[in-house]
């Protein structure tokens, strides 16, 4: 079964190269474009992809704002958004992952590249490139404190999955969080389930930000 793919860009050569290359991909399939946010709401509302690759800007509505009302609608809670951003000028990684964004794609990537981030977000993981992730960390460490969430929030939440927390939140994979407290992969995964079920998370990016708000990891 292919993976559904919304492309929304302001640039319409940029959504055309995206259409030919995830085309060519037997597994991925574009079932619609947008030229705006606005645009990208009304599609995305419409066709209920697995995947929108969202610009972060766009005229009439940001994709910020486009990805916030998606994933605030209960009907598309299965929706993935990744943003499309220019790392040198775009400074809303935090804003996005807050809105519900589950990860961030370079515009300077390599074809592959986006090729494997639909697949990865698609397959409910997500996608932080390292370069995002340090950008991530110091939009946390300019704040004057952390905006803290009330404990409750994490008292359901056993030893054993606050220490898997803290290293999603340092970005490892599964496989990662595994070989860390030697444990099996199928074990790991259950712990990161189990928290995105706890938390009320959408995806990892949600469980990073979690870890951040809650004061369990501090930018270093």
């Amino acid at each position: 079964m292919s993976v559904r793919v919304v492309v929304a860009d302001d640039h319409a050569l940029v959504r055309g190269s995206f259409r030919v290359l995830l085309d060519t991909a037997r597994d991925l399939q574009v079932v619609g474009e947008a030229g705006d946010g606005a645009q990208a709401v009304d599609v995305v509302t419409r066709e209920r992809p697995d995947v929108v690759l969202m610009d972060v800007r766009m005229p009439v509505l940001d994709g910020i704002e486009a990805t916030r009302q998606i994933t605030s609608q209960p009907s598309l809670d299965d929706v993935k958004v990744v943003m499309l951003t220019t790392f040198d000028i775009d400074e809303y990684v935090y804003a996005a992952l807050r809105a519900g964004a589950s990860g961030f794609l370079l515009k300077d990537s390599p074809p592959e590249d986006l090729l494997t981030a639909v697949r990865v977000v698609a397959a409910g993981d997500a996608l932080l490139a390292p370069r995002v992730t340090r950008r991530l960390i110091r939009e946390f460490a300019a704040l004057p404190q952390p905006v803290a969430r009330p404990p409750q929030n994490l008292a359901g939440v056993t030893p054993r999955e606050l220490e898997v927390l803290v290293l999603v939140a340092r970005g490892l994979s599964n496989a990662e969080i595994a070989d860390h407290l030697h444990v099996s992969l199928a074990t790991a995964k259950t712990h990161v389930t189990r928290l995105l079920t706890k938390l009320g998370a959408r995806d990892r990016a949600q469980l990073v930000i979690i870890a951040y708000e809650s004061g369990l990891v501090r930018p270093r």
